[in-house]
């Protein structure tokens, strides 16, 4: 295989402009919820409508991602990256565009949709080949910083810039952003086959271990989504929180995302399967907490942050462990983790949807913390294995 390791300053260039894709493709997905009712308005549609525009963003990138993947499999990494940047920053601008129709706006997060669909596929491998294989854990945590980013200042900014001004403006910054990291993708990025270099495959290929990622980030977003979907009815209800205050909270569990991921990245590489469980049992601890504790403002502010550090620093280390046992190529694994996130968010909105009847707001987040346990069982079991007398006994290691 073919190692192209460009000049330092190169490498950390790319790698920037991936975080700032990673951040403009966030912000894109979840900007409508924080425009909501201004979109709704212009558009002359409802909320719920506006509200398809993310639901739908995310099913789309859940269905696309394996299939995308196998059917890019062989397009040189510049060339598709740059691809998929351009119809970003196209479909962004399409959004802004005044006059435009909901059916347009819907047409343009679908394209958006399957170009994120096949950018979290080979956004790692192509940042990883830059580097030595020993600092894979590390570069993907700097490429989940721009992802938590959007969480904490691009939505956020995002909302307030539409509200001060008309919601089509952030979306035409974000095309803005999308250009940015296109040209400089598009100069800097080496050219090379997708087959070479190690990034390609996997460190240590292990079906079973992937499997069990595949699981574990399933079970665990479903249940963060469980109860994470209607945490503002929980502050609200439950918590005692005023509308001024629900905002600080969200703030404060963004805050906590963004600064797990980066204390967490450097020790992906070290402690593989520490910075896995670790997060996945807090996630379980803070659900459950929630669902005891939620009537005292404190604990209830302590826990939402757990959770926020729990659920970015689980899945940039489920996307971590991916490149390590990926059992072919790396795209395709991670696309394939990518979409059991995304069936996650799916499946935890929906079932919280449907406990909320019958438990309450406050139950979905005990459903969504045994879930979230679940998750944790299966993470920690140890396999089966046949013995030389061909009867089962359990060995003391995960797998992982």
């Amino acid at each position: 295989m073919v190692s192209v390791r460009p000049a330092p300053w190169r490498r950390a260039a790319v790698v920037a402009a991936l975080m700032l894709a990673a951040f403009t493709f966030n912000t894109t997905e979840n900007l409508p919820v924080g425009l909501l009712a201004f979109m709704a308005d212009d558009l002359r549609v409802s909320l719920t409508a506006v509200g398809a525009l993310v639901t739908g963003y995310g099913l789309t990138v859940a269905v696309a991602s394996l299939p995308l993947a196998h059917l890019t499999r062989s397009v040189p990494r510049r060339y598709l990256l740059t691809a998929i940047l351009g119809l970003l920053a196209l479909a962004s601008w399409v959004s802004a565009l005044g006059g435009v129709s909901y059916g347009v706006l819907l047409a343009a997060r679908v394209a958006t949709a399957l170009g994120q669909a096949v950018f979290w596929s080979v956004m790692g491998p192509v940042a990883v080949g830059l580097f030595p294989p020993e600092r894979r854990g590390r570069v993907i945590g700097l490429l989940s910083v721009g992802g938590s980013l959007a969480t904490v200042a691009g939505v956020p900014a995002g909302t307030w810039l539409g509200g001060h001004t008309d919601w089509r403006t952030p979306f035409a910054l974000l095309g803005v952003l999308a250009l940015l990291s296109l040209v400089t993708v598009g100069i800097l990025l080496p050219s090379s086959r997708p087959q070479d270099g190690h990034s390609a495959y996997g460190a240590a290929p292990d079906r079973r271990g992937f499997r069990v990622v595949l699981a574990v980030t399933v079970l665990s977003v479903t249940g963060a989504f469980a109860g994470f979907t209607y945490i503002v009815a929980f502050l609200t209800e439950v918590g005692g929180f005023g509308g001024d205050a629900v905002g600080a909270v969200l703030l404060a569990f963004g805050g906590a995302a963004l600064a797990a991921v980066t204390v967490t990245g450097p020790l992906l590489d070290r402690h593989p399967r520490a910075t896995l469980t670790v997060p996945v049992a807090a996630q379980a601890v803070a659900l459950i907490g929630l669902w005891a504790t939620g009537h005292v403002p404190a604990a209830t502010i302590a826990l939402i942050m757990v959770l926020g550090a729990s659920v970015a620093t689980a899945f940039m280390a489920t996307q971590s462990r991916v490149l390590q046992v990926a059992p072919g190529r790396t795209e395709t694994a991670l696309a394939a983790n990518s979409a059991a996130y995304n069936l996650g968010i799916a499946a935890g909105a929906l079932l919280g949807g449907a406990l909320l009847p019958a438990v309450g707001v406050r139950g979905t987040l005990l459903a969504g913390g045994l879930f979230t346990v679940a998750a944790l069982m299966v993470l920690t079991s140890p396999p089966r294995v046949r013995g030389s007398t061909g009867i089962g006994r359990w060995r003391a290691n995960a797998g992982l």
